[in-house]
């Protein structure tokens, strides 16, 4: 079910471009997913770890999320 709602999630976002994480939530409400903000969390903190999205925040309240670029995997320091 995790990988199931991951992976709408992260249709929506990419076919989005970047979006807020409670227009976010209300797109997939009305898609027909039932999904609380906690359940959005979990699937955002795991395309995170995979480097697949970023999230940032806008705010107190809002987060800003847009798929993740190639230019991010790059290491900063140069040896």
């Amino acid at each position: 079910m995790v990988n199931v709602l991951r992976n709408r999630v992260y249709e929506k976002i990419k076919s989005s471009g970047n979006i807020i994480d409670t227009e976010l939530l209300e797109a997939l409400k009305k898609d027909g997913v039932e999904i609380t903000m906690r359940d959005l969390n979990k699937a955002l903190f795991h395309l995170e770890i995979l480097n697949m999205v970023s999230v940032r925040w806008m705010g107190k309240e809002k987060r800003r999320i847009e798929i993740a670029t190639k230019e991010a995997e790059k290491p900063q320091a140069i040896w």
